[in-house]
C-alpha cells in the first residue's frame, strides 16, 4: 500500500532531501542553472524500500524537449571553441561538488532506486573517479601523424567534437551512466541532453542542482548541460529520430536497445547501446574456492540482482560442484533482506511489483522446463517487507542452457550447472545471445589463458579471479551480441563522443597524386 509521507524510520531522509534541493514538486527540465517551466503530467517517485512517496516531477514536454535541443545547439558552437583543458576544468569541479554531496547523493540513490546504502556510495563514488579520469583525458585527445606516400606531404588525423550528445539512462544506475558519458563528452566539446528512466527521476534532477553553481560560477553557456525528465509520452520516439541529435547513448534492456538502433540506424545517426547480460562465472577444479564465493556472492545478490553485469550463470566443474553448491546455499541462509538504508542489508527491493512479477515468472518457467529450484524464490511480505519488492534470491539447478536461462531476467535468480572439460565451459559460457560480462575462477594458467584467448570468452568484459560485477571506469565498459556492442568510461570509449578527421597537407610547390597516377593536361 503506498503511503503518502515517508516513514517514520526515515534513516534521515528529510534532511537528504533538503540538501539536495529536491521539493515536493519538481519541475522536469534544465538548461544547466535554468529550469524550464515544465507543464507536462505530474509523475510521483515512490520509495521501493517502504512505499513513501519521495517527491513529484512535472514531467517535461515536447515543447520543452524542442527549447532544449534548441538552446543545445546554440551552446555548442561556443562550448566546442573552449580550449579542452578549460571545460576539463569544469569537470573537476564537478568532481569536486559530487564529492561534498557524496553521501546525501548517495543515500538518494539508494533510497529512490533500492540498492543498499553501500553501493549507493559506490555509485556516487564512479562519478567522481570519472570526472577525475575525464580531466586527465582532457590533455589527451590525441590522434595520429602518418608518412604520406608522396614528397613534402604531411598526414594525420584529429578529433573533433560531435554535437548533441543524448543520453538515456536506466533505472538500476540513476547517476553513474550519465556521468560516464556526460564527463566525457564535455571535454570532448559537446553538449549533452540527458532523458532519465522515469522510474528514478528525482536523482537527476539532484544532480542537476548540485552542478549547477559550478556551471554558474564557470560562466558555462545554458545548454551544456541538460536534463529532460518526460515519460515516453513526451520524449520517446522524438528524441530518437531527431538528426540535430548525432549521437544517442542508451542503456538498458536488448528490447529498448533494439528500437534505440532501428530508429537511429534509420536516419544513419550514431548509437552507442549498453545492453543486457547473462554473464557467467566458470568455476574450475584448480579455483580458490572461498574467494569465488565472495564473487558470487556479490555478483548474483548484489543491487538484487538487477545490474547488467550481474553473475546469473555457475559453470561448475563436476568435482568441486557439491562442495561448492554446498558452501553457496549456506552464505544464501546469512544473507540480510531489508531496507536499503540499514546498515545490516546486503539485499534491498527490487525497483517495483512490475519487477517481483518477473522474477516469479521466471521462477515458474525453470519449473516447467525441469530446471529445480534449490533456494528462494519466494516474496517476502512479513514486517518490514509491506511495499510488496521484496524477494528472497533464488537458485536454480539447471541441465545447461535452458530458454529461461538464455532470457536475461533482472532479478536475483542464479542458474548452476556441471561440466567436465574447460572446451564444454566455454562452449557453454558462449551459448547464449548476450556477451557482456564473464569470468573464469581458476589457478591453472592453462585454463586462464584459454579463457581469455581467442577462442575463449565473446564477452567485452573478461576477468581471472574476481566476478563480473564492480568494473572499474579506467577500462571500457560494453559487451557483444545482444549486449549492444557499445563502449562508454575508460580507455579510447572517448573517441565515439568526436568525429574524425583525416588531414592532408602539401608544402612543396608540385601537385604529385596518390598511387602515382598521372593526370596532365597537355
Amino acid at each position: 500500500m503506498k503511503q503518502e509521507v515517508i516513514a517514520e524510520k526515515d534513516y534521515g531522509i528529510a534532511e537528504m532531501l533538503k540538501a539536495l534541493g529536491v521539493k515536493d514538486v519538481n519541475k522536469g527540465a534544465s538548461t544547466g542553472t535554468k529550469w524550464l517551466d515544465t507543464k507536462g503530467e505530474i509523475i510521483e517517485s515512490y520509495a521501493s524500500a517502504d512505499g513513501a512517496l519521495i517527491g513529484k516531477i512535472q514531467q517535461a514536454t515536447k515543447d520543452d524537449y524542442e527549447t532544449i535541443i534548441k538552446t543545445a545547439e546554440e551552446a555548442f558552437k561556443t562550448w566546442r571553441m573552449i580550449p579542452a583543458p578549460k571545460r576539463g576544468e569544469v569537470v573537476r569541479q564537478i568532481g569536486d561538488q559530487l564529492r561534498k554531496y557524496k553521501e546525501p547523493l548517495g543515500k538518494l540513490v539508494s533510497y529512490e532506486m533500492g540498492k543498499i546504502y553501500q553501493e549507493g556510495l559506490g555509485e556516487v563514488q564512479e562519478m567522481i573517479d570519472i570526472c577525475d579520469f575525464a580531466v586527465g583525458l582532457s590533455r589527451q585527445l590525441n590522434g595520429f601523424t602518418m608518412h604520406s606516400e608522396r614528397p613534402k606531404h604531411r598526414m594525420y588525423d584529429q578529433y573533433h567534437p560531435l554535437g548533441i550528445v543524448g543520453i538515456i539512462s536506466a533505472f538500476n544506475f540513476p547517476v553513474a551512466v550519465w556521468s560516464w558519458n556526460a564527463m566525457l563528452a564535455m571535454v570532448c566539446g559537446d553538449v549533452v541532453v540527458w532523458k532519465p528512466s522515469s522510474k528514478v527521476m528525482l536523482c537527476a534532477i539532484a544532480v542537476h542542482n548540485i552542478i549547477a553553481d559550478v556551471l554558474k560560477n564557470n560562466h558555462v553557456p545554458e545548454g551544456v548541460v541538460n536534463l529532460v525528465a518526460g515519460g515516453s509520452k513526451y520524449v520517446g520516439d522524438n528524441f530518437l529520430a531527431d538528426k540535430r541529435v548525432p549521437l544517442i547513448s542508451a542503456t538498458g534492456s536488448t528490447r529498448i536497445g533494439k528500437r534505440v538502433g532501428a530508429i537511429v540506424g534509420e536516419r544513419l545517426g550514431r548509437s552507442l547501446l549498453e545492453l543486457g547480460g547473462n554473464n557467467a562465472i566458470i568455476i574450475t577444479e584448480h579455483a580458490d574456492l572461498d574467494m569465488a564465493l565472495r564473487a558470487v556472492l556479490f555478483g548474483a545478490v548484489g543491487t538484487a540482482g538487477q545490474r547488467c553485469t550481474s553473475t546469473r550463470r555457475l559453470i561448475i566443474h563436476e568435482s568441486v560442484y557439491e562442495i561448492f553448491k554446498t558452501k553457496l546455499l549456506n552464505a544464501y541462509k546469512h544473507i540480510h533482506i531489508g531496507h536499503p538504508l540499514d546498515s545490516k542489508t546486503l539485499v534491498g527491493p527490487l525497483i517495483d511489483k512490475d519487477a517481483v512479477k518477473i522474477f516469479t515468472d521466471a521462477i515458474e518457467r525453470v519449473k516447467k522446463e525441469n530446471g529445480k529450484i534449490i533456494y528462494g524464490g519466494e516474496i517476502l511480505n512479513s514486517e518490514g517487507y509491506e511495499s510488496g519488492c521484496y524477494v528472497r534470491p533464488a537458485i536454480a539447478e539447471v541441465k545447461g542452457n535452458l530458454q529461461i536461462v538464455c532470457d536475461e531476467t533482472f532479478a536475483p535468480l542464479l542458474y548452476l550447472m556441471k561440466y567436465k572439460t574447460i572446451d564444454e565451459a566455454i562452449a557453454l559460457h558462449n551459448d547464449v545471445p548476450q556477451g557482456l560480462s564473464s569470468s573464469i575462477f581458476s589457478r591453472n594458467m592453462l585454463e586462464t589463458e584459454k579463457f581469455l584467448s581467442h577462442e575463449g570468452s565473446d564477452c567485452g568484459i573478461a576477468n581471472v579471479n574476481i566476478g563480473t560485477s564492480g568494473a572499474e571506469i579506467g577500462g571500457a565498459f560494453g559487451g557483444e551480441k545482444e549486449s549492444g556492442g557499445g563502449r562508454e568510461s575508460g580507455s579510447d570509449a572517448w573517441k565515439v563522443y568526436m568525429r574524425r578527421q583525416t588531414n592532408t597537407i602539401n608544402f612543396g610547390t608540385e601537385l604529385p597524386l596518390a598511387q602515382g597516377i598521372k593526370f596532365d593536361v597537355e
